[in-house]
């Protein structure tokens, strides 16, 4: 197993700059008369929206983290058992948190709860449960812990959702972001943990999932279901195969950077051009599209992403200028912390019937809003951050 460097500062850089675009095109979706190439794509056209291009760029950077993270814990020690069991309760987390918030988008009026409280009060549990919890004692840590996991089993209890004009209860539908998250996050970090990291497993690995991916579009009845009953496949094995695909390149970088060369860098654009290529010649199968996982879709923005991750490494990690995005540093060091506050900000503001004036709602006052946004929420992240309140799975 390479021996990696606990932390790739380029990584996170990646990881706030997403997350900031991630908040601004949630934000934006609700603009009104901006340009269409902002937003996601319909279901039902073969396009590439900027917002289409931002979870990818994320679930390619939890692939790019899986080395540093599993060799860190293999170099303090840890033998495997306790790494995959910790493998698996981050997973669980993310898997949790992503079925909760995708049943928000079926939440009934009859439910005993207003939509908004509900949300603040499962938000908060989040909170009590995976809080970071330094400085307190492990008794006061056990007993937040206790409660939050009685709110959020009291909140499913309390439940109401409505499909078909039928009320019914909570299950995981398509799981949620977090959701799609934690389940590739967990096939990939399993895989990278069984085969000891050794690269050519994980090639192997990447190649599978960009295959099914492929075969799943070209034979859709036969592979329809597979999601459901084999959820480590998620998205017809796309989710996966974004995060697969950062495990790769990471691994590439260090070989190069280990050998004292930079070969990386025309591996990296080879590898982003091979992924282009991809991109398009699968484009026919199923066109490009975020919302029915295509290959297509896989292939243009990891394409996209390893061209950024290059030119990410040769600002921060070779050119010293990390310094250039403090501004937006608590989103890639307190991430899940800043996925979850604008929850919190949106639900308040319907509590409180406060809306948007009308400038802010529709063209240029509305993207600088939704910038604006973007921003304020890194700004609250990176306060709770320096008061030691940051999420940690």
């Amino acid at each position: 197993m390479l021996q990696l460097p606990k932390r790739l500062q380029s990584i996170d850089v990646f990881r706030a700059v997403t997350m900031f675009f991630m908040i601004f095109v949630n934000d934006v979706d609700g603009v009104e008369k901006i340009p269409i190439w902002i937003k996601h794509a319909k279901a039902y056209e073969d396009k590439l929206g900027f917002a289409d291009t931002i979870f990818p760029s994320f679930l390619f950077i939890v692939g790019l983290s899986i080395p540093f993270a599993l060799n860190k814990r293999i170099q303090s020690g840890e033998n495997k058992l306790k790494i995959a069991v910790h493998i698996m309760l981050r997973s669980l987390a993310l898997i949790i948190m992503g079925t909760f918030h995708v049943n928000l988008e079926n939440y009934s009026d009859a439910a005993i709860l207003p939509e908004p409280v509900f949300e603040i009060i499962i938000t908060l549990a989040f909170f009590l449960i995976w809080l970071d919890y330094k400085k307190i004692r492990k008794a006061t840590e056990y007993i937040l812990q206790a409660a939050g996991i009685i709110i959020l089993i009291v909140m499913a209890f309390l439940y109401k959702g409505e499909h078909h004009n039928v009320v019914i209860g909570m299950r995981p539908q398509w799981w949620g972001i977090l959701g799609l998250i934690g389940w590739g996050y967990l096939a990939c970090a399993l895989i990278y943990l069984i085969t000891n990291g050794r690269f050519m497993w994980q090639v192997i690995a990447l190649i599978f999932f960009l295959s099914f991916t492929v075969v799943a579009h070209i034979y859709q009845s036969d592979f329809a279901l597979v999601p459901k009953y084999m959820p480590l496949l998620m998205g017809n094995g796309s989710m996966a195969g974004f995060i697969m695909g950062g495990v790769v390149i990471s691994l590439i970088y260090v070989r190069g950077k280990q050998n004292k060369q930079q070969t990386f860098f025309p591996w990296l654009i080879t590898l982003s051009i091979l992924y282009f290529v991809f991109g398009f010649l699968t484009r026919p199968i199923a066109g490009i599209s975020k919302i029915h996982d295509t290959p297509a879709w896989v292939g243009i923005c990891t394409g996209i992403g390893i061209a950024i991750f290059a030119l990410l490494i040769y600002i921060i990690d070779i050119k010293n200028k990390a310094g250039w995005f403090n501004i937006i540093k608590p989103a890639g060091t307190s991430t899940l912390t800043c996925y979850l506050i604008p929850y919190f900000l949106y639900s308040l503001m319907a509590v409180c019937n406060l809306n948007y004036p009308q400038f802010l709602d529709e063209g240029i006052g509305g993207i600088i809003r939704s910038f604006a946004v973007a921003f304020i929420v890194i700004f609250i992240t990176g306060f709770l951050e320096k008061k030691n309140l940051r999420l940690k799975i």
